[in-house]
């Protein structure tokens, strides 16, 4: 046992080093596309000190909403573009008649009141959209490249996703560190009452703010969609995204990618030289052993604002 878990996976590394490389890349685009939904906690995150517990159904809901609009004969653009103002929609009924009424309560029960939402955008999801397992009807790639003469392969879609989470993640960067909005949200986040008393309209911060996240999850739903068909299991990925937050910190966007990265490379390298000798599928469960484990040492995650209270 102890040369399987020890001596054995480091000698297949070093004898099949493509491998190795086709099971890392794969793991690091695997990684971005945990990112998307993880950006999604932190944006929420980051402005109300809320953990959005909805946000997996989020992801869930818009995919849904794009299937749906294209099953009434919308074009692929034309749905994408229908969800996004359904979303936003969305972030105006939460900020009204969720955030809003709560302002100044403790997290607990803002987190209480998204576990409520979640609830209750997938039983609305459903009753109009359907239950059913749905695909979406437009083509997005599947092939594989090959590289350094055919051995190593990548897949196209992966790859796809990564680079469209890598453009999204800098585009928030940006948003978040040059823009007046951007630093208005950062405000918010620092200090609500503070926040207030120099004139930032608390209400439609959380708007933007829930719209973002809401954008953030049509990418991620169609991405994770594409690769594993919209049903009810698709809202599951976010639980994945929780060991990528606790690496990466609540608070940063930057830490969501690096957390993304991590976890996705490490359960795809520990799945594949590691799981034989555990009795295979640790792909599940790796992460959270992984995050909690990193708990022990870190708490706030590597990128995290580590809270120090005075008494």
């Amino acid at each position: 046992m102890i040369e399987a878990l020890f001596i054995t996976p480091f000698v297949e590394i070093a004898e099949y080093p493509y491998f190795f490389l086709e099971v890392l890349i794969s793991g690091l685009l695997t990684g971005v596309m945990y990112s998307l939904v993880a950006l999604g906690f932190v944006l929420i995150f980051k402005a109300s000190g809320v953990f959005n517990f909805a946000q997996g159904i989020m992801v869930l809901f818009a995919a849904l909403t794009v299937v749906g609009f294209m099953d009434y004969g919308a074009p692929a653009w034309l749905a994408i573009i229908l969800t996004a103002v359904v979303m936003v929609g969305l972030a105006f009924g939460v900020e009204r008649y969720v955030m809003r009424p709560l302002v100044n309560q403790d997290h607990i029960i803002m987190f209480m009141a998204t576990i409520g939402l979640a609830y209750f955008l997938d039983g609305f999801g459903q009753t109009i959209w359907g239950s059913d397992v749905k695909s979406f009807a437009f083509d997005l790639p599947r092939d594989n490249y090959q590289l350094l003469d055919g051995e190593v392969f990548v897949n196209q879609l992966d790859l796809l996703g990564g680079v469209i989470a890598a453009l999204l993640v800098g585009g928030l960067a940006i948003f978040f560190q040059k823009t007046k909005i951007g630093r208005a949200l950062r405000a918010v986040a620092d200090d609500h009452q503070a926040a207030m008393s120099v004139g930032i309209p608390l209400n439609q911060i959380w708007v933007i703010v829930w719209s973002v996240a809401g954008i953030v999850a049509i990418v991620a739903g169609i991405m994770w969609g594409a690769k594993v068909t919209v049903q009810f299991s698709l809202s599951l990925i976010a639980l994945k995204a929780l060991p990528v937050l606790i690496l990466g910190g609540f608070t940063s966007i930057p830490g969501a990618i690096i957390g993304g990265l991590i976890i996705g490379a490490g359960e795809k390298i520990a799945e594949n030289f590691w799981g034989p000798a555990l009795g295979g599928a640790i792909e599940d469960w790796f992460a959270y052993v992984l995050a909690l484990v990193f708990l022990l040492f870190r708490p706030q995650g590597l990128f995290g604002e580590k809270i120090i209270e005075r008494v």
